[in-house]
């Protein structure tokens, strides 16, 4: 068993990111007009994936070596809580992580509150792990995430013996009391969410008997997957339009090396920026497709996006592959509303590509964009207009009616600022993409909080040819 290196110099410098973070002083940032992007890229690994990692490594036995791990704050702050539960782990110099598992029901209480910063993700797969576990823990996050509802993940694990000792209006700060003798369950999704589903079969690891989940639409299977690399039976049962997954209870998880692919959310922007600047050609290597997560480029494909998957393989039971994007004029298109779960976080850069295109895209079906980061809807909307898109803000939705190709770079977008990122790592990243093919620059209020996900966007956007300044525009 490896020491616990959670003081050492090098875990410290990596860890205290995501807390700086909340204290940091906005950055704004301008991009303008790129000529072309061009070359060949990786992109950070995937955020889904390295949060689940880091969780059930923590619970494994023996050592698992995590290469890939996606070093945005999101992530660390899942690495610190995990940390702070009593799991040993520590970076080497080579960004591989080691975490010595602590075995099924072996988290300890941790002896301050567990800051999750901003992820939603991290903080509601926690609250699955801590309710079969016999501890008391707080979790804290910042603004944005302390305005976000939780009572979805809370009323599932509620039954299967969670107590939340307090709770605002069931949004952060919570307290929660983990069961020490935790019930199975056989729970049915109101709404189709992975991350729901998997905080209840995270709690079933460590709960006797037969945990299941049926959900109404297929999601994205990132646990399952993972949870079968660390030796886990789980069964998959098509059921209508979505899956019956189940697992027995207190299986032991068994340690096992995990090589994490690129974020294909983080690709979008990339993909999309090539999209849009004319003579552009990128390939972005060892980028996970798989099929529950690449609604995005099934999108621009039909809106007549030049999109092809090179060297396609597998990596512990996932796609992945090397994908080449080139310049393309692109064709409103209506997005159909059951395509939202496998391309939920990529609706802001969409909006974007729907604003270059010729004619009308319509998308519909996407109520949880107002409980993400920000509401996604209303801000993309309001920074849109202000772009001078045509953009129709629907209840659950967007219509967004491309521009006529007018203007010297043949849409007619103005450069605006500074649009209000309202602490949403998608946001700024979505109006820095828009700005490389604006007539004017675009302005995002803070580009700090681009680190919760893709900490050095900037800098690779620079190497392709991107023109992306620290400052705001004149």
């Amino acid at each position: 068993m490896l020491e616990c290196d959670r003081q050492s110099p090098t875990f410290k410098s990596i860890i205290g990111r995501h807390t700086l973070s909340s204290s940091s002083v906005a950055h704004p940032l301008t991009a303008s007009g790129a000529k072309v992007l061009s070359g060949t890229c990786r992109v950070p690994g995937d955020k889904s994936i390295s949060h689940r990692s880091l969780l059930l490594s923590g619970l494994a036995l023996g050592v698992t070596r995590i290469s890939g791990l996606l070093e945005g704050e999101d992530v660390l702050a899942t690495a610190a809580a995990m940390a702070a539960l009593g799991v040993p782990m520590r970076r080497l110099e080579d960004g591989t992580w080691e975490v010595s598992g602590v075995g099924v029901g072996g988290l300890r209480s941790p002896d301050r509150a567990l800051d999750m910063g901003n992820s939603g993700t991290g903080a509601r797969l926690l609250m699955g792990l801590l309710t079969s576990h016999d501890l008391t823990a707080t979790l804290i996050g910042d603004k944005s995430l302390s305005s976000r509802p939780m009572n979805r993940v809370l009323t599932p694990l509620g039954r299967m013996g969670l107590k939340v000792l307090a709770a605002p209006g069931g949004r952060l700060p919570l307290t929660l009391k983990g069961a020490a003798m935790p019930l199975p369950l056989t729970y049915e999704l109101p709404v189709a969410s992975a991350q729901v589903k998997s905080a209840i079969l995270l709690a079933g690891l460590n709960t006797p008997g037969r945990t299941t989940v049926i959900e109404p639409e297929a999601t994205r299977d990132h646990t399952e997957h993972m949870l079968r690399h660390f030796g886990v039976q789980v069964e998959v049962t098509p059921s209508g339009d979505g899956n019956l997954i189940a697992l027995e209870g207190q299986q032991e998880l068994i340690a096992a090396d995990i090589s994490v692919p690129g974020d294909p959310s983080s690709a979008a922007f990339l993909a999309a920026a090539a999209l849009i600047v004319p003579g552009s050609d990128l390939t972005i290597e060892n980028v996970l497709i798989s099929p529950s997560r690449t609604g995005f480029f099934t999108t621009v494909r039909e809106m007549g996006a030049d999109v092809s998957y090179l060297n396609e393989r597998q990596c512990q039971g996932e796609p992945v592959a090397d994908i080449r994007v080139r310049h393309s004029a692109l064709k409103g298109v209506t997005v159909p509303a059951a395509r939202a779960a496998s391309m939920i976080d990529e609706y802001p850069i969409l909006s974007v590509l729907a604003a270059y295109a010729e004619g009308t895209t319509r998308m519909e079906g996407l109520k949880e964009l107002r409980v993400k980061e920000s509401d996604r809807l209303a801000v993309m909307a309001a920074g849109l207009m202000s772009c001078g898109a045509d953009v129709e803000e629907l209840a659950e939705g967007l219509i967004v009616r491309g521009r006529s190709k007018t203007g010297a770079n043949g849409v007619g977008l103005a450069g605006t600022g500074p649009i209000q990122t309202h602490l949403d790592h998608r946001i700024a990243m979505s109006f820095l993409i828009l700005g490389l093919g604006a007539e004017g620059p675009v302005t995002v209020d803070d580009g700090t909080v681009i680190a919760t996900s893709f900490p050095n966007f900037v800098p690779l956007m620079r190497t392709l040819g991107a023109q992306i300044d620290d400052k705001e525009a004149a």
